[in-house]
């Protein structure tokens, strides 16, 4: 998993509520178990007409936004079912931050899982901030997940919570794999410990 450090990226606003992860990722593209690919079906019912023609009023179909680093969105972000390919797809797309009030638990765990650093911030700050976005290219905001600040393109400062297990996680890119491999002197050493005490009897003899 790529470590998440510091992040200085265009934000795309998407200034809706109860965002569900079917929003996401349609059920339809479910069908894989790899998490590269799902980019493309990202927001799939908004970004596409029924002929599968970019929707021109979109915001990840315009410039600058298409490129987006970081997602601002209102209330309950990721709520619906428990699907992981929600925080794949928006990872395969280029999204590493997601700014909202507040998410939905399921989706809140799985994004830290996958390299993706959710913030919840007031709906007021939220909306400050989708201001900021509208801009386009010439106002990035930077992500400091360390110093856990959000910096606004006029370097107005706002802090955010995480939770220092999981900051760890992230500045260390450290999925749940590579935890256990952070052990992994300690099973191996376990490993030859128990091979060697564990002896096999010889067969019988016919």
């Amino acid at each position: 998993m790529q470590p998440f450090t510091t992040l200085s990226a265009i934000a795309a606003p998407l200034p809706m509520a109860n965002v569900d992860t079917d929003k996401i990722i349609p059920a339809r593209f479910l069908k894989t178990i790899a998490r590269t690919g799902l980019g493309k079906h990202l927001f799939a019912a908004l970004r596409y007409d029924e002929a599968g023609a970019e929707r021109g009023d979109f915001v990840l179909n315009r410039e600058p936004w298409r490129h987006a680093g970081i997602l601002i969105a209102h209330e309950n972000f990721g709520c619906g079912s428990s699907r992981e390919h929600a925080p794949w797809a928006l990872l395969d797309f280029g999204i590493r931050c997601v700014i909202a009030p507040d998410f939905a638990d399921i989706f809140f765990n799985n994004c830290f899982k996958n390299g993706i650093l959710p913030i919840a911030l007031p709906r007021a700050v939220c909306d400050a901030l989708m201001e900021d976005a509208r801009l386009g290219a010439n106002a990035r905001l930077t992500v400091d997940l360390a110093r856990q600040v959000v910096v606004r393109p006029n370097g107005e400062e706002i802090g955010f919570a995480v939770d220092p297990f999981r900051k760890h996680l992230l500045l260390n890119g450290l999925d749940d794999i590579g935890q256990t491999l952070e052990h992994q002197a300690a099973i191996d050493a376990f490993e030859a410990a128990r091979s060697g005490a564990v002896t096999v009897p010889p067969l019988p003899q016919p």
